[in-house]
């Protein structure tokens, strides 16, 4: 009887100990998460993964989207962006003609296709826009005379053919078109198509050199193709401008000009001859002078590269010459001067 009741109060002791434990241990990390603060991490979503693989395998077979234009896009103000070209270009333009440099024929016909085509009357909604093309005619003529004579200005000694190769290269349609889009001149041109095509960005910038003319004047116009245009030239050599068949005949030719007695071809040294990679140096002697010397993988071509730099050095387009200088405290009167008597 005794053992049993001292059984019962044990187990009850037992009990209250175990209780009591639990309460502190509760009450211990109760206090211990209050001072515990809870970050949440932000996971991709379950449905993320599909679109994402379903938007990535449009792409792959529709492919990109079209570009649209600039004016297509929001908040576009045709007044505004056109004022805030001549702004940023530091010019004076009459911002009609500016305007209408921007006008091309293509797109004032496919605006009429497609105004006829919604059966609109045509005498009431005839377009009020003019084109460029009187623009585009002055300005290619302005550029092509003030690069025509910069180049004769800058060397002297460079003949016809060179200097049409440089002119034919400044006024090309890949270089003038590289310079309107980096002027920001294909977001403002209205065209039939997009992206606008080289043709019709080409005779936008001449049309904006026209309209340039007749608002301020021939000097503006020979410093803004100078500072846009000209520039071009730095770091191009002359031979990849101007493709030569025969530098020798080219430099006989030269020196016959200028009373010289013809170039006499010596190797000055070699290495590797009996390799698979050899070198030739070449030297082109004149009354005793060396005029240039070339290197070369053969000796015939090794003596052509010697006839190049003896012609670059001679036209004043060696690689050591002095940097053209683009200030206007050297801009040549002869060649603003030039393009008023046009």
């Amino acid at each position: 009887m005794h053992s049993t009741v001292s059984e019962e109060h044990s187990n009850m002791a037992t009990g209250f100990l175990l209780n009591r434990a639990a309460l502190t241990l509760g009450i211990h990390c109760q206090n211990v998460c209050r001072n515990v603060t809870l970050t949440q991490v932000r996971e991709k979503k379950r449905w993320m993964k599909a679109y994402t693989y379903l938007m990535a395998k449009k792409l792959k077979l529709e492919g990109p989207p079209p570009p649209k234009p600039r004016s297509l896009k929001p908040n576009w103000d045709y007044h505004a962006e056109v004022q805030a070209f001549q702004n940023r270009l530091h010019e004076d333009f009459s911002l009609e003609l500016l305007k209408r440099a921007f006008v091309n024929p293509c797109y004032l016909k496919a605006e009429t296709e497609r105004r006829q085509g919604l059966g609109m009357d045509t005498e009431l909604t005839a377009l009020t826009l003019k084109d460029n093309i009187k623009l585009c005619a002055k300005g290619e003529s302005i550029a092509k005379t003030f690069v025509t004579d910069w180049c004769r200005a800058s060397f002297p000694s460079l003949p016809n053919e060179g200097v049409q190769s440089v002119v034919e290269y400044l006024t090309s349609v890949s270089t003038v078109t590289y310079v309107a889009r980096n002027l920001g001149i294909e977001d403002l041109t209205m065209s039939a198509e997009f992206p606008v095509p080289d043709e019709v960005l080409y005779s936008t910038f001449m049309a904006v050199m026209g309209a340039l003319q007749e608002s301020s004047g021939e000097e503006r116009t020979g410093f803004f193709l100078r500072d846009f245009l000209v520039t071009q030239m730095i770091g191009k050599d002359l031979f990849e401008l101007w493709t030569v068949v025969n530098p020798m005949g080219l430099l006989m030719e030269e020196l016959t000009k200028r009373n010289i007695s013809l170039p006499e071809p010596r190797l000055i040294r070699s290495a590797g001859a009996s390799t698979v990679l050899p070198l030739y140096f070449v030297g082109l002697y004149s009354e005793k002078k060396l005029l240039a010397q070339g290197p070369g993988e053969t000796l015939p071509a090794a003596e052509e590269e010697a006839a190049r730099v003896a012609l670059r050095n001679m036209y004043g387009f060696n690689e050591n010459r002095k940097p053209i200088s683009f200030s206007s405290q050297q801009e040549q009167p002869s060649t603003i001067q030039a393009i008023s008597s046009n």
